[in-house]
């Protein structure tokens, strides 16, 4: 999909880059195929619902959700007051995958793998608990 000069004077905007650092930008054929898939993007809720949690620190119980828009960005407002830095650790991985496969025009809900679990190994392995994570990609809410 070619894109239009008004889309790159927007992205241009966004990133605060000068007009040498767009043209560079703008030479990577990745960025043009990325840009081509923003609109999937945006309109795509990420979501990780701890779906097993004993002993955890923070007291995320199972049902509690961490949600992120389709770029990566935690929505602060729909989650928990307290979330654990260690919890949200391994969810990158996840995000950056379900990224790669909209951009491969994949349903990110076929992932194979869609569960994560914060790095605590639980008391039973010497740690002190731990939670599990299960990602699904949901239609934003308008």
């Amino acid at each position: 999909m070619k894109i239009n000069q008004e889309t790159w004077d927007l992205i241009q905007n966004h990133l605060g880059y000068n007009d040498e650092e767009m043209k560079i930008f703008k030479e990577n054929p990745r960025n043009e195929a990325v840009i081509s898939k923003t609109s999937e993007l945006i309109n795509k809720t990420i979501v990780f619902e701890v779906i097993k949690s004993k002993g955890c620190n923070s007291q995320h119980k199972v049902g509690d959700k961490f949600y992120f828009n389709g770029t990566g960005n935690l929505l602060t407002k729909l989650c928990p007051m307290n979330i654990c830095i260690h919890a949200l650790t391994p969810l990158s991985a996840l995000i950056f995958t379900t990224n790669e496969l909209i951009y491969a025009g994949v349903d990110p809900n076929e992932m194979r793998f869609p569960e994560v679990s914060c790095p605590d190994v639980g008391l039973e392995c010497g740690g002190w608990g731990q939670i599990v994570m299960k990602l699904k990609v949901e239609d934003r809410q308008k």
